[in-house]
């Protein structure tokens, strides 16, 4: 059996390969090889692999395999992809997926309520986007479904690298100035709870394409209104095969007064064709800045 006594690996939320257990004849199995924790077994013949996942947040841990125990570190990361530390940018394609599902998940139900029941922080389309993005990434256990009230919506997969807030940022899950990442940001205010739409297409997201057609369920819409003050707006795209939108039109003003506003969904098959052509997500309307996707995503450019 080749595992160190002692691992230090980064706290970055990657799997990490540790060691290797080789099973002889006439001595161990491999299927008498067992892990504890956070450990993983990957069986190539008569070798077992062992791998860790790193959790985000430093911290000393055991690792037990077949009885024998370890010492593994996980050491504070400050390294960046962009913006982002490493260690929030998710690598798992099945957690980049469960992200996704979670997110529209959390927007389509938001659809659904009745006003009253409506989240009161949902007031436009980037508290919308702030809200879906910060229940995508909590923890889906019972007290969370109960908290919510949400005990209709499916039981899906959580995202297994890291859940909100049990990160270095805490409840900063947002950029709030365009930049690439140093270790300082982390504790002078640069990640925080609030960005309005301008914050999160400026420094939260990575441009997709300006062809409506690439976009992908979990992915965002965008628009500069360059007749109204250059007001910013968003959308989520959702459905199966992202064929929806979900997005919330912030206060909107009537003859008889200001109106809080409402969630709405569209076809984007419909919304290509909207009588007002300042909405419709085509490259020739200059008020489309195209569609985004999330910075934690990118490992899907």
């Amino acid at each position: 059996m080749s595992v160190p006594e002692t691992v230090a690996l980064a706290a970055d939320g990657r799997m990490h390969r540790v060691g290797v257990v080789t099973a002889r004849r006439g001595g161990a199995r491999v299927e008498d090889v067992w892990v504890s924790g956070r450990a993983a077994l990957t069986q190539d013949g008569e070798t077992v692999g062992v791998w860790v996942r790193s959790p985000v947040l430093a911290r000393v841990d055991q690792l037990v395999v077949a009885g024998r125990v370890a010492r593994v570190e996980f050491l504070e990361d400050d390294r960046a992809e962009g913006g982002f530390p490493e260690w929030m940018v998710l690598h798992d394609a099945a957690d980049r997926e469960a992200f996704r599902r979670w997110f529209t998940e959390v927007a389509e139900r938001a659809a659904d309520l009745s006003p009253d029941k409506l989240p009161k922080e949902i007031g436009d389309c980037s508290a919308l986007l702030r809200y879906s993005f910060r229940e995508a990434l909590r923890e889906h256990d019972d007290k969370w479904y109960a908290g919510l009230g949400a005990e209709e919506m499916p039981g899906l997969r959580s995202v297994a690298q890291w859940t909100y807030p049990n990160t270095p940022i805490g409840t900063g899950l947002f950029r709030t100035r365009a930049g690439s990442f140093v270790a300082s940001d982390l504790r002078d205010g640069t990640f925080a709870q609030f960005a309005d739409a301008k914050t999160l297409v400026a420094a939260n997201a990575f441009f997709v394409s300006r062809d409506i057609g690439r976009a992908r369920a979990g992915d965002l819409i965008f628009y500069r209104l360059l007749e109204e003050t250059s007001q910013y707006h968003s959308m989520i795209v959702t459905g199966t095969h992202g064929e929806w939108v979900v997005y919330h039109t912030g206060p909107i003003t009537t003859p008889h007064g200001k109106t809080p506003g409402e969630m709405r969904r569209v076809l984007l098959a419909d919304l290509m064709k909207h009588p007002d052509p300042r909405w419709r997500p085509v490259a020739a309307n200059a008020n489309f800045l195209g569609v985004y996707r999330w910075d934690i995503l990118d490992d899907d450019r």
